[in-house]
């Protein structure tokens, strides 16, 4: 299991890599100047607590993967889950991996517009069907999404 070491400014913590995603459901719909404005804060908390890891957000839904200290976090998800702007935070993955899959990024963001042609097969557009899919299910859809996210961020 990789270690993750963590400087603080009292002791330095040697901590699993923890890693995480859920999905989760707005109660209003954000506006770009909204999603920035959670980015901004995001990013900045989540740098001073060694949290790595990627938003999406589309039709008022969220999908976030974090990773990092498990104990931060989990202290992350549990703020999440307690934020009245989120309803049906729902953890659908988690683990101890061997590396981190977003370490450049305080909190990678992709604005996702809707398509302007059919989408081609298999292609997917919602996240709805995960809510209730197996864990190898959803395992594979985040993967794909984060690789999908990894090859569009390179192209910018």
């Amino acid at each position: 299991m990789t270690t993750l070491d963590v400087d603080t400014q009292t002791s330095a913590v040697s901590e699993p890599l923890y890693s995480l995603v859920y999905s989760s459901t707005a109660t209003e719909p954000f506006d770009p100047d909204a999603l920035e404005a959670l980015l901004g804060h995001s990013r900045a908390a989540n740098s001073a607590s060694g949290i790595t890891g990627m938003l999406l957000y589309r039709r008022g839904r969220f999908i976030q993967f974090l990773e990092g200290p498990e104990r931060p976090v989990r202290d992350l998800l549990d703020r999440i889950s307690a934020d009245p702007r989120h309803v049906g935070v729902r953890v659908m993955l988690d683990g101890h991996p061997e590396t981190r899959q977003f370490g450049e990024w305080t909190m990678g963001y992709e604005r996702s517009t809707e398509p302007a042609s059919p989408a081609p097969e298999g292609f997917r557009s919602s996240f709805d069907d995960l809510d209730d899919a197996d864990d190898d299910v959803v395992l594979r859809a985040t993967r794909e999404l984060s690789l999908w996210f990894r090859v569009r961020a390179a192209r910018s």
